[in-house]
């Protein structure tokens, strides 16, 4: 792979996680929201991670691959979607609450903090890894330019 295609993998890196902690602090700013317009509680959100393909021969003819490596190569990662997390809303016995249903219950979303406090940390190490990745190939690139002085 030649260092230009080096910055395109970590600048899709870095802009897959960069979502992923927005999508993260906001399941941390919705955990007490009991009504949505869509109706009911906020529903957790979840990213999903795809890697961005390339045919093979575009691929050999910019260095990223070999014929041995299938008819596709990677070419960075992007966001394939964001999903609402299939876990139940969590009940909660709270009778003179708006949002109450005829029981006294309320439905609250199902919103770890300490899982999203772990989701969040996760993503921005990732981050800060593809980040030095980045300014350790911009090293590498002036390096080389100093070699042709």
């Amino acid at each position: 792979m030649n260092l230009f295609g080096m910055l395109a993998v970590s600048g899709s890196a870095l802009t897959a996680e960069r979502q992923r902690a927005e999508v993260v602090t906001s399941n941390m700013a919705n955990l007490e929201t009991t009504r949505t317009p869509e109706g009911g509680p906020y529903r957790r959100q979840l990213v999903v991670f795809r890697s961005r393909r390339m045919p093979q021969f575009p691929a050999l003819l910019a260095g990223f691959g070999s014929l041995a490596s299938g008819n596709m190569a990677a070419r960075g990662v992007r966001v394939d979607q964001v999903i609402a997390d299939a876990r139940p809303p969590i009940l909660r016995y709270q009778p003179g609450h708006p949002d109450a249903d005829p029981r006294g219950y309320v439905s609250y979303p199902a919103v770890d903090p300490v899982e999203e406090t772990a989701d969040l940390l996760g993503a921005v190490r990732s981050y800060e890894l593809n980040a030095s990745a980045v300014q350790s190939t911009k090293t590498m690139i002036q390096q080389s330019l100093d070699l042709l002085r």
